[in-house]
């Protein structure tokens, strides 16, 4: 079991991000103009980083993200355990006072502690934890020293649970936004976090920043 320094990276922006519409594990969308300079200026700051693979959810706003790593040749596998999580009913529609209401409601019953609570016809946080837990599971057995892993908003709120080992009850403590960066290091079977949601690489010459949808 090697120690090994994981680079995990949001996905960029999706018009489905900045119009606030649900997307999840089952609308597979792709970035917009914003979303791939994003990706882009991911790549110009960490192009020079000796990843020896990448990994990504099966969803294509993942891909593109890492796209410019890929171009290099490196090595690329997919993963559907990171991808985002379903939210049934409300994915590919627009957030609504009721839907708000019922997301609100379900993510705080995951506060208490009740993990099976589920949108309608979506995915419960157990059902999240299962598949992430056999992700880090599969981390902890590889020998690269240097991963990069690009994955999805709330999957990566409860991948830093799993990583952690905390309870899911924690996940919003982790916010997320597009292209944000997170930094694991796995040192005797455990992972610390050393970055958290870094964006620095968005900061442009004229010292704007792009202000991502979460």
């Amino acid at each position: 079991m090697a120690d090994k320094t994981i680079y995990i990276l949001r996905h960029g922006q999706t018009d489905y991000n900045l119009r606030g519409i649900v997307q999840g594990g089952g609308v597979d969308t792709s970035l917009n103009a914003t979303g791939q300079a994003q990706a882009q200026a991911f790549y110009d700051k960490y192009q020079h980083l000796p990843f020896v693979k990448v990994l990504t959810s099966s969803l294509k706003r993942t891909h593109e993200t890492v796209a410019p790593f890929l171009a290099e040749g490196l090595d690329w596998e997919q993963h559907p355990e990171i991808n985002e999580m379903g939210w049934g009913d409300h994915e590919g529609k627009a957030a609504t006072a009721k839907s708000k209401r019922e997301y609100d409601s379900v993510t705080q019953a995951w506060v208490q502690g009740d993990y099976h609570a589920a949108m309608p016809n979506g995915e419960s946080a157990w059902e999240l934890q299962q598949r992430l837990e056999v992700f880090v599971n599969h981390l902890l057995e590889r020998k690269e020293e240097l991963l990069l892993v690009c994955s999805h908003g709330r999957a990566m709120r409860g991948l830093m649970c799993v990583l952690k080992d905390e309870p899911l009850k924690y996940m919003n403590n982790y916010s997320h936004s597009n292209t944000g960066l997170w930094i694991a290091k796995q040192q005797g079977g455990r992972f610390h976090l050393t970055l958290e949601n870094d964006t620095s690489h968005l900061l442009v010459k004229e010292g704007a920043q792009w202000r991502s949808k979460r």
